[in-house]
């Protein structure tokens, strides 16, 4: 079989990486259940199109429902890991889940500042099941050394009230703008927040800096218990970013990819549900007409302000 003389090996090269999907760095723990952690970011990296690059920073003892236990990594086995991918593929944005340890922030924090163009999105998960004195060193340790080179700081509402505003003592919950401006303190320009509570069982998801708010999603709220969630969104916002999608845009899209995925979640075991991230692969039921015309299962509320586009600034590393 003769080879095709018009294209050459060096055309060919250049088509393939063109088509290549774009490369997203993960810090996070490997989660067993499959329901967050490693699994959930390498799943919704590759269903929105991106290669999930992840770095292990150490390991979950849980089921769908609990986590027993938290077996972190060496921080140099970290740092290698990084590196050693960082060294060889292009890396178009940086997700940071949990890394486990003060030394393992400290890690990501070094490499980070040798990185200082690639944009960090920073997701807080719900600590409250670990212990009172490791929870509190890992959370000062990622105030001081992660958070001022995070572009985009996630976490639901409760989760960051507790965490940036423990003093807190209005007798009204803490707007978006409130734990935004907490956030600017600690270096941070943008903060999503998600489930903050709305009447009619309905949650507001607000994208907004210290000086305003730039846009928000609502959303009905599914009639189930779900874990993963927040590495869903996360995942997903940052390989949006990575793709080149100014901050307004991937927030959108990575909200609705979330709704869903939420929609067609499952339960797996015993526990909770968890999101389907590959919900785009499964056949649709037999009994289902296909419509143009028909609207979402979620759909927004007719109060939602769009989510305006801007460009992702480069953060300015200060570490």
């Amino acid at each position: 079989m003769a080879l095709n003389s018009s294209n050459s090996p060096s055309t060919d090269t250049e088509a393939m990486d063109e088509a290549a999907p774009v490369c997203v760095l993960v810090f996070n723990a490997s989660d067993p259940s499959g329901a967050g952690g490693l699994s959930a970011d390498i799943a919704t990296i590759a269903s929105v199109g991106g290669h999930p690059l992840p770095v292990v920073t150490g390991a979950y003892a849980r089921d769908s429902a609990k986590i027993f236990e938290h077996f972190p990594f060496d921080d140099e086995a970290v740092a290698e890991q990084a590196r050693a991918v960082l060294e060889d593929i292009p890396v178009s944005a940086i997700k940071v889940g949990f890394a486990g340890s003060p030394g393992n922030l400290a890690a990501i924090a070094e490499i980070a500042s040798d990185y200082p163009d690639i944009p960090i999105v920073c997701y807080m998960p719900d600590l409250s099941w670990w212990d009172e004195d490791p929870l509190d060193q890992y959370m000062d340790a990622l105030k001081e050394l992660v958070l001022p080179q995070t572009s985009v700081l996630v976490g639901s509402h409760s989760t960051l009230w507790r965490w940036l505003l423990p003093d807190w003592d209005s007798a009204r919950s803490p707007t978006a703008r409130d734990i935004a401006m907490a956030a600017q303190a600690l270096e941070v320009p943008y903060v999503l927040v998600t489930g903050m509570p709305l009447p009619d069982q309905f949650v507001d998801n607000v994208l907004v800096t210290a000086q305003s708010v730039l846009g928000n999603s609502k959303y009905e709220l599914f009639d189930a218990t779900f874990t993963g969630s927040g590495d869903t969104l996360s995942a997903a916002l940052t390989a949006l970013i990575a793709s080149g999608n100014d901050l307004g845009l991937a927030t959108q899209e990575a909200l609705e990819y979330l709704d869903r995925s939420l929609d067609s979640g499952f339960r797996p075991g015993m526990g909770h549900f968890i999101p389907d991230r590959m919900f785009w692969a499964q056949p649709d039921p037999e009994d289902e007409e296909a419509s143009d015309d028909a609207a979402p299962a979620t759909a927004l509320d007719p109060d939602t302000q769009p989510i305006e586009g801007f460009v992702m600034p480069s953060p300015d590393t200060k570490h």
